[in-house]
Parts: structure tokens; C-alpha cells; sequence
């Protein structure tokens, strides 16, 4: 009678006991939830380097990863119900996107280098904020995971269940914040009149422009959109100014239309850089054409004013060269003539400064690298680029310079600029070292010398006599030669390379006294 008693209750103990037992069963095999999580870091990996082979490089990219990785490490935590799903789907994550991006151009992506602050800067944006991006939401999402496979076992003491949900709890508010700052939208503040207030009239804004089939940004900034529009040129290759430019700038918003734009690869333009092939120098001076057109049209200018500062010199004087009739003027700011004379030069010199102070160190380091072109570009470049200060001479920049620069708060290369957003904050970065490392070999060939030797503008160039021998003694030269209707080489004793910023006011004053009263006129097409 007992067992008969016995085997009737089992049934109806069988749905509440085994149930459970059974669900839990399906993934008994460690191996198989093994291959499952690491499997899904993989396929989301596989899935995601697509459309973003760079890892993200929107704001919009970089919410969509922190949102795919939560939910795949929750998938991968559940099916696994093991902390081994921790390990096991960031590594297989990250494993697949390196295979699948194999064969991307660009120094970011290519050996990782811990040799030079270019190395490390180029490792911290590129793999390093997409690892921080998907790989603590992540980690995140394998906690939820597990949590949700275990439900209904639950702890007997209150306080140790506390303790282990605390990670989870702080892992969660870190994944928020990092939302929370990636969602943080771009600006650019008002045009202030005297009274600290904005100007009624003003522009200030951020917007893109199709240039080449990519949308690339611009800053416009003007107390009077009706003054003349001066269209700036950043240095590099690959150099923002967006914020930079604002900074130190300023002032000219007075008495232009500043444009501001980042060019194709570079800082808010970043995600514009591929397709590589496409990425020449040939593309760049058409983009500079074309953005020409897009301010024509827009403010009802016949011609705009150019002003390239460094490598934005050689696309300034391209671009006037093919559309003279574009532009009332070109301005050149720290002007370079060849690239590859220039850099050997500053060798040279290197090499004998370092013999010249008995710094054997110095000499083999340099002489390591070999003559140029540095077949290890970027980071021989930046290399030598830290020791241009041996080779200058000692001067002192105007206060104003160094005041405006330290009260904008924009910080080095317009890091802390409210103009980029978090993800375009590291664009600045790895956008000069891709850019750099793609748009070098492309400039080896060009020499103004015998290249451009006549511009159809007047052309003026900002001297700086603190300038090294490089830069300085090639640009002296290509003006002697050149030939234009009218030129002027304007020497600034306070000023090496950056002549445009370390000189800004009395650049201002030279626009406004001298350049446009000569040649902004009757073929501005305004009355």
C-alpha cells in the first residue's frame, strides 16, 4: 500500500522538482556553452566590422555597440552559466573584429606600438576606446546573464547577496555614464558682442557639407554674414582646428566669415576616410573646390579668401592653382614647398646638431630612421617632429597668443573643445595618425619649386623668423621665384611655424589694413 501511495505522488511532484532540472540540462555541457559564448562574441564581432571596420567612429555607432555587446554578453552569460563567459566572449570579440580588418589601411589599425606617444595615443583611440565601448557592456551583460540562468536560487543571508550584487551595481552605473557621455551632443558657442551677449545676425554653427561623396564638418563663425569669407586650412595631414581655430581666431569673426573644415579622415570628418583607395591627394584639393563652391553659393560670393597654415598650405596653393578664379587671395601660414626636401634637411640637421653637442645618443637614433621619406610613417615622423625645438631658435610668442590659448580652455589640438563629442575627441587623434600615414607617401613627389611656379592671385606669405631651416629657407625660395599679379612675404619676429596663431592679432590687422582693401572689390559680387 506504501508503494502504491509512493509511485502515485511522484507524478504530481514531477512538474515542481524536475522542471527545472530538465531547462537546466540542455546546457549541462560546459564545452557546448562554452562554444556558444564564445560564438556569439565572435558572430557580433564578424557582424559589427561591416559597416564600422574601424570599430565606432559616431556617437550613433558607439551607442549601437554598447547596446549590441550588453545584449550579446547576456546571451553568452545565460547559455553558459559560468564566469569562464567572462573570458570566453570578449576574447572571441575581439579576435574576429582584428581578423576581419585585416587589410585596413591606416596607422590606428596596423602594429601596435607602445615606442612613442603616437603609438600609445594611436592604441588608446582606435583599439582602446572600442574595447572600453564593447567590452565593459559586455562583461556587464555576461553578470545579467548568469543571473537571469540561476534565478530562484537564492541566498540565505541578505548581506552576503548585497555584497555580491555590488560589482554588478557599480559595472552598471559605469556602463551609464559611458552612455550618458557618448550621447553628449557637439557645440560650438554664441558670437559675443561687447556685453557678453550673442550678436542679433550672428553665425555660429556646425554643419557638414558633401564634399566627394562624403559628408565632411565645418565650423561657420561671423558677427555679419555679409563680410568677406575667409576659408581656413588645417595642418597635418590630419589636423583638426575646429576648436583651436575658434580659440585663437576669434577676433577675425569680426571682419570675415571664418570656415573652419575638417577635412576628408580628420577629427569630426573622420568617418569620411574610407574607402582609403579613394583617399588622394588629387580627391583632397577637389574637396577644397568644392567647399569653395559650397560658400560661393551660400553667401553670394564670387570669391572666397584661402588661408592654409602647414600641410594646409600645399592644398591651398593646388587648389588655387587649378580654380585661381575662385579666390580674391591666397594666404599661406607656415608654407610648405616639398615635403621631402624639407624633411631631409631638418635629418641633417639633426644629425649635426647631435655631432655638434656630442650627443652620440641622439645621432644613432637619428640616424636610424634613415634618410627621407621615412618608411616608418607615422612614428619616425613624430619622432623627429619632438625634437624641432633643438633646431629652433629661442623666441617668445605674443602674450595675447599664449592668454587666449590657456583662457579657452580648449586645451592641445582642441581636445577639450566643446565643438567635438566624446567618439570625436579620439577621431582628433587617430585621424591625424591615419590621415598622416596615408597622405605622406602621396606629397614625396610634390616640389613647388618647379611645380608651381605661378599663381593667378595675390599671394601673401606669413613668415615666421623662428621658422627652421626645413620649412623656411625652401618657402624663401619658392617665393623668389614665384610669380603672381601681386606678393608679399611678411616676416614676424615672435613667430616660427605657426605664424597665423602665434600672430593672430596682427594677422587681423594685416587682412583688414592691407589684403582686403586691395583686393576685395567689384568682383566679390557685392554693390
Amino acid at each position: 500500500m506504501s508503494v502504491a501511495t509512493h509511485d502515485a505522488v511522484r507524478p504530481s511532484q514531477t512538474p515542481t522538482t524536475d522542471r527545472p532540472n530538465r531547462r537546466a540540462a540542455v546546457w549541462a555541457n560546459r564545452w557546448l556553452g562554452g562554444v556558444c559564448a564564445g560564438g556569439l562574441g565572435a558572430v557580433s564581432a564578424l557582424v559589427s566590422s561591416a559597416p564600422m571596420p574601424r570599430g565606432p567612429v559616431t556617437d550613433g555607432q558607439a551607442l549601437i555597440v554598447i547596446a549590441l555587446s550588453l545584449m550579446i554578453g547576456a546571451a553568452a552569460g545565460y547559455v553558459m552559466r559560468s564566469r569562464w563567459a567572462l573570458l570566453l566572449a570578449p576574447l572571441a570579440y575581439i579576435a574576429a573584429y582584428e581578423l576581419a580588418r585585416v587589410g585596413i589601411r591606416g596607422a590606428s589599425l596596423e602594429v601596435i606600438r607602445f615606442d612613442s606617444v603616437y603609438g600609445i595615443a594611436a592604441f588608446a583611440t582606435g583599439r582602446g576606446l572600442h574595447g572600453l565601448l564593447a567590452l565593459l557592456p559586455m562583461v556587464l551583460g555576461v553578470g545579467i546573464g548568469i543571473g537571469l540562468a540561476g534565478r530562484g536560487h537564492r541566498d540565505r543571508s541578505r548581506r552576503w547577496r548585497a555584497v555580491r550584487h555590488l560589482p554588478a551595481a557599480v559595472l552598471s552605473l559605469a556602463v551609464i555614464g559611458l552612455a550618458v557621455l557618448v550621447a553628449r551632443p557637439a557645440s560650438t558657442p554664441p558670437i559675443l558682442g561687447s556685453g557678453g551677449q550673442p550678436v542679433p545676425g550672428s553665425i555660429s554653427e556646425l554643419t557638414s557639407v558633401e564634399l566627394g561623396g562624403h559628408e565632411q564638418a565645418i565650423s561657420i563663425r561671423a558677427a555679419d554674414p555679409d563680410k568677406p569669407v575667409l576659408l581656413y586650412l588645417s595642418g597635418g595631414p590630419g589636423q583638426s582646428d575646429i576648436a583651436f581655430a575658434r580659440a585663437l581666431l576669434e577676433p577675425l569673426t569680426a571682419d570675415f566669415v571664418v570656415v573652419v573644415w575638417d577635412q576628408r579622415g580628420s577629427g569630426k570628418s573622420y568617418v569620411a576616410l574610407d574607402p582609403t583607395a579613394t583617399y588622394t591627394l588629387q580627391a583632397l584639393v577637389a574637396d577644397t573646390l568644392g567647399l569653395t563652391e559650397y560658400l560661393r553659393d551660400r553667401f553670394a560670393e564670387e570669391k572666397i579668401y584661402l588661408l592654409g597654415e602647414s600641410w594646409g598650405s600645399t592644398l591651398g596653393v593646388l587648389a588655387v592653382q587649378e580654380r585661381p578664379e575662385l579666390y580674391h587671395a591666397y594666404i599661406g601660414s607656415g608654407q610648405m614647398v616639398s615635403q621631402r626636401e624639407t624633411d631631409r634637411i631638418i635629418w641633417r640637421d639633426l644629425l649635426a646638431y647631435a655631432g655638434s653637442t656630442g650627443d652620440g645618443q641622439l645621432y644613432d637614433q637619428i640616424l636610424s630612421l634613415g634618410e627621407p621619406p621615412y618608411r616608418d610613417t607615422p612614428w619616425a615622423n613624430s619622432l623627429v617632429m619632438g625634437y624641432y625645438p633643438l633646431l629652433e631658435p629661442s623666441y617668445t610668442p605674443p602674450a595675447a597668443y599664449v592668454a587666449r590659448g590657456e583662457a579657452s580652455g580648449v586645451g592641445q589640438f582642441g581636445l577639450f573643445g566643446s565643438e567635438y563629442s566624446f567618439i570625436e575627441n579620439a577621431n582628433l587623434i587617430r585621424g591625424l595618425v591615419d590621415m598622416f600615414s596615408l597622405m605622406y607617401p602621396q606629397l614625396q613627389e610634390v616640389d613647388f619649386r618647379t611645380d608651381v611656379q605661378a599663381l593667378e592671385v595675390p599671394v601673401y606669405v606669413l613668415d615666421g623668423a623662428n621658422e627652421v631651416r626645413g620649412r623656411r629657407e625652401l618657402a624663401e625660395e619658392w617665393f623668389t621665384r614665384l610669380a603672381a599679379p601681386h606678393k608679399e612675404l611678411i616676416t614676424y619676429a615672435d613667430a616660427g611655424h605657426a605664424v597665423v596663431f602665434e600672430q593672430a592679432d596682427a594677422f587681423r590687422r594685416l587682412m583688414v589694413e592691407r589684403v582686403v582693401p586691395a583686393t576685395y572689390g567689384a568682383s566679390s559680387g557685392r554693390d
